[in-house]
């Protein structure tokens, strides 16, 4: 991901708009660039969060001569790619917000915070970002490390927008959390319903990472869909992230004769799965979440990870205007595309992040969490996001994707799913 890499070829897929993990968790459109007419309607009253969730009670954070935002991310460590992406992404909707002239003549400036690709470390850079005055948390990619950042914030009733953290409870931490990605709830049924239906399984056996909340919230909800459709889960496999030699797990599956095998945890086991299945004889299709979307994919898998299928977010290849204008921008700052979802969800996370601060009652944070509750259609370039009445989590459309040699682009579209396509 932290690779110049094409995102995935979906040239002409008639309505295609789509949105992409990491450490335990990681959407499409058709309008104007997002800092420029993406959100509700402006407005001096901020509608009052109605959420069931635990709601914040401390004052909140006022916004000082600058406000400050700050942004976790993987800046070290194996999710890096996710963490370059999103921080730039983050950036550069700043900058368009700031050389628009800010809110009330204050601009805004990045809190950066790096979480090394851990929660634990995710949560002390959320704690050090409030400490020098961040009025909202951007980030994680990983759900494990937002969680940290959510319980943290809470206490400072300081919003948190997720960039890619896609477990289900995620937002359950308090009514001041929200996500501009889908949820495993989605992704996870949708992957089982590609399996069964498209690819033909009946008999699938599961891989978990049983260190990322991500990868068990994951596999967990892949299987109860599998199984629903009339599929068997033939076993269970568990490792955890870090580990290099599979064999006893794979040894395992391939006594259970299974005719594909769904892998829920990163890019940076995945692929040395795929491989020790291959010299295994283990030769079956192989499916995954977003948690799949680097192209280091290739480098650790190799021949034996083409032709796998992941669920993903967005893609560079869309046609819709929001792409292009993104990616314009984007190439404009970095010099090149993308290398992950990221770029384009770290972009939207803050975009509506400073869309809602225009349309807070006040600027302090408290006011903030309800102004992003608030929000209605806005035009991300993931896709349309609405938090009204979400509880934080907005429906968003998927894409399944398949792997192919960085020749043909890394990620080919293979279809796309509606958030009323599982129903």
């Amino acid at each position: 991901m932290l690779m110049k890499v094409n995102q995935g070829l979906f040239t002409s897929v008639a309505g295609l708009a789509f949105a992409s993990v990491l450490l335990t968790g990681c959407g499409p459109k058709a309008e104007p660039a997002p800092t420029d007419s993406g959100s509700t309607p402006t407005g001096t009253t901020t509608p009052t969060t109605t959420s069931s969730r635990k709601a914040v009670t401390a004052a909140g954070v006022e916004a000082g001569d600058t406000i400050k935002i700050g942004v976790v991310a993987s800046l070290t460590g194996d999710q890096k790619p996710w963490g370059d992406d999103s921080m730039n992404g983050a950036k550069l909707a700043l900058k368009e917000f700031n050389d628009a002239g800010g809110i009330n003549g204050k601009k805004a400036e990045i809190l950066a915070g790096d979480s090394s690709s851990k929660a634990e470390t995710a949560k002390t850079a959320a704690e050090k970002l409030l400490s020098d005055g961040a009025m909202a948390l951007v980030g994680e990619v990983s759900s494990g490390a937002t969680i940290q950042m959510a319980k943290v914030a809470f206490d400072k009733a300081v919003p948190v927008v997720a960039v890619g953290a896609t477990r289900t409870d995620l937002t359950d931490e308090g009514n001041h959390v929200f996500r501009v990605c889908y949820t495993d709830d989605f992704q996870g049924p949708l992957m089982a319903k590609f399996a069964y239906s498209d690819l033909g399984l009946r008999n699938v056996a599961v891989m978990t990472d049983n260190k990322l909340p991500y990868s068990q919230f994951l596999s967990k909800k892949f299987s109860e869909k599998f199984i629903a459709l009339g599929g068997k889960i033939v076993t269970e496999a568990f490792y955890e992230s870090g580990q290099t030699q599979f064999s006893s797990q794979l040894t395992d599956i391939k006594s259970k004769t299974p005719d594909g095998m769904f892998l829920s945890g990163y890019f940076t086991e995945v692929g040395p799965i795929a491989q020790q299945a291959a010299q295994a004889g283990l030769k079956v299709p192989m499916m995954g979440g977003d948690g799949w979307d680097s192209s280091q994919l290739l480098t650790s898998g190799g021949d034996a990870i083409i032709g796998s299928y992941f669920c993903n977010h967005y893609n560079n290849k869309e046609s819709r205007p929001e792409v292009k204008n993104f990616l314009d921008k984007w190439k404009a700052a970095y010099g090149s595309e993308p290398g992950t979802t990221m770029g384009a969800l770290g972009y939207d996370a803050m975009a509506l992040t400073l869309d809602a601060l225009k349309r807070s009652a006040k600027l302090n944070s408290k006011d903030l969490i309800a102004a992003i509750d608030a929000t209605e259609n806005f035009k991300g370039v993931s896709g349309n996001i609405t938090l009204k009445g979400a509880e934080g989590n907005p429906k968003k459309r998927a894409l399944v994707v398949e792997v192919r040699p960085l020749a043909e682009g890394f990620q080919v579209f293979k279809k796309a799913y509606e958030p009323d396509d599982l129903k």
